[in-house]
């Protein structure tokens, strides 16, 4: 099992060889998996994770119920739909693929989830966006929307159905290191919880800022070769600044392809 040490040393080498940004990257946590069967939906991996630390940024929550949730949704939700206005998505197929791209969660009263499927459900549901009972997404008419949501706020999403790895963001490069490690430890025992043979089932996992390279955790060998590596090219002398950015865009795709390995 990969140790928190090895955690720390690695998010270490991740924050000093990645190049800077004029923004805060997120942090990537990934998994490559094995020994599965993805066909199999018993041995596909699909958890929901609270985290004890947001992401940096809070998760988008849209509330689709019927008008005697319709207060309490408007305080704790960011966006609500009340059943009577269902009718007005019927076909607008444009307008709930925008929803579904700018909400992480979506919250359903459970009597009303008949409808809710019929209206929505061919956009939200190949887009893993329907109202997911795992997550305690799906709720009566007299449930608590506020404990529901601040914990929503810091759950992530994290899956592994069509191939064989599982990518998540776990923060942002500005959070501290204990925060982080502590948000990375918990999806880590997540998944390993999550999957059927538990860690016999993890390949590698790997660390990296969203525009950084990948380092893998426990692979000291592999990361201090990688160490000479990381910066991004700059123009040799006399070469043109356009041949300096194809050189980094070919970098860029090779670390791409080896998390898909």
């Amino acid at each position: 099992m990969a140790s928190k040490e090895e955690f720390v040393q690695t998010l270490h080498l991740v924050r000093a060889n990645s190049p800077k940004r004029k923004f805060s990257q997120s942090i990537d946590l990934i998994f490559n998996l094995k020994n599965l069967d993805l066909k199999k939906p018993e041995e596909q991996l699909d958890v929901w994770v609270p985290l004890a630390h947001d992401r940096g940024k809070a998760a988008r929550i849209a509330a689709l119920v019927g008008p005697e949730m319709q207060e309490q949704a408007k305080e704790t939700c960011d966006t609500v739909i009340i059943h009577d206005d269902f009718k007005k998505y019927e076909g607008k197929k444009k307008e709930i693929k925008k929803l579904a791209r700018t909400h992480d969660f979506f919250i359903a009263q459970a009597n009303i989830m008949p409808d809710i499927a019929k209206f929505f459900g061919r956009v939200l549901g190949p887009r893993g966006k329907m109202p997911n009972p795992k997550a305690g997404c799906v709720v009566p008419p007299n449930a608590n929307l506020k404990t529901l949501t601040d914990k929503l706020r810091k759950t992530i999403h994290i899956v592994a159905k069509t191939q064989l790895s599982a990518k998540c963001s776990v923060g942002k490069e500005n959070m501290k290191d204990e925060q982080l490690i502590e948000n990375i430890m918990t999806v880590y025992n997540a998944v390993v919880r999550g999957l059927p043979q538990e860690i016999n089932n993890i390949k590698s996992i790997m660390l990296k800022y969203s525009m950084g390279p990948v380092f893998t955790v426990g692979a000291k060998e592999e990361n201090a070769a990688k160490k000479a590596h990381t910066t991004e090219p700059k123009p040799a002398k006399g070469e043109p600044e356009k041949e300096a950015q194809k050189k980094a865009a070919k970098a860029k795709n090779a670390e791409a392809a080896e998390v898909k390995q």
